[in-house]
């Protein structure tokens, strides 16, 4: 899974305690405890590889765990840090949906669900009154676009018979971008590339992002795919640049929350949607361009 470790400067060391303090967890320059976030991480990539390699359709389920855990959270956190009202449980259902209808159905399934969930969320809010309609629908919307809709095209990714390969394909280069960036960020980042909206993401981790994803597409597509080499580094490109907007467009939405976290579900790591951020908008791309490359 991803992380926010991808194209980080490094931080400044934490201050010694005080006489007297309790010292914090050992964290990184990365500024998180690197070996718990690695068990994490290789424990939910196991989840990801046992459901590929034994029943495809399992992976659908994995999807839609995800699903209602990422929108469970980005729900509870802005009815915490701002009082906005998502309409859960027509989100949460509607997801489901969602995911599970792009299987047999995919893009007239997922759009479907998509707009009955929307609708369901114009009546549900009815019950709240007139005082933030408009805010309280705007982020309910929000919620089922930018979880489910955007997951769902990572279970489309699985359909095709090919699909376990469209799927690692998709896994790997995400993996791999991340890990680029977070080396080259730590060691030699020093050009913020966004201060204002994530101070530690550099120009130089952005740049080893590139380097290992473009890496990754060029022998992902040709050797599990039987793609072009040039179709793979502009899939491994896309996929790095799509990664690195998800990463800053939760930060945003963190920030303008003032919070650090989505959730701590996953230690060393805050919640699942703190994984997830890079991970939506990239299936999105993925599935395109894959369509488009290797059509099935």
């Amino acid at each position: 899974m991803t992380s926010d470790m991808t194209s980080e400067a490094a931080e400044p060391a934490p201050e010694r305690p005080e006489p007297g303090e309790v010292s914090p967890a050992p964290l990184s320059r990365a500024g998180r405890n690197v070996p718990v976030s690695i068990v994490v991480a290789l424990v939910l990539g196991a989840a990801v590889l046992v459901s590929l390699l034994t029943v495809r359709q399992i992976f659908v389920g994995v999807v839609a765990a995800a699903v209602a855990v990422g929108t469970w959270e980005l729900a509870g956190a802005l009815k915490r840090a701002s009082d906005i009202r998502v309409a859960v449980w027509p989100v949460l259902v509607g997801g489901q949906a969602m995911v599970w209808l792009s299987w047999p159905f995919e893009r007239e399934g997922l759009l479907a669900a998509f707009v009955l969930t929307v609708l369901a969320c114009m009546v549900w809010r009815f019950a709240g009154g007139i005082d933030g309609y408009l805010r309280d629908l705007s982020a309910s919307v929000l919620t089922a676009a930018y979880v489910p809709l955007l997951a769902s095209f990572a279970a489309m990714l699985v359909v095709p018979e090919d699909g376990v390969a469209r799927v690692l394909s998709f896994m790997i280069l995400v993996v791999c971008s991340d890990t680029g960036g977070f080396a080259a960020g730590v060691w030699f980042g020093k050009h913020p590339m966004a201060k204002v909206i994530s101070p530690k993401k550099s120009w130089e981790g952005f740049a080893g992002s590139m380097v290992a994803g473009v890496a990754a597409g060029v022998l992902t597509l040709t050797l599990m795919l039987d793609g072009q080499w040039w179709q793979g580094a502009l899939f491994g490109a896309a996929l790095v640049c799509t990664a690195t907007v998800g990463d800053l467009v939760e930060s945003l939405i963190k920030r303008d929350l003032k919070i650090k976290d989505m959730g701590q579900l996953l230690p060393g790591h805050g919640g699942l949607m703190d994984r997830l951020d890079s991970l939506l908008p990239a299936a999105v791309v993925s599935w395109l361009l894959l369509s488009l490359f290797v059509p099935h």
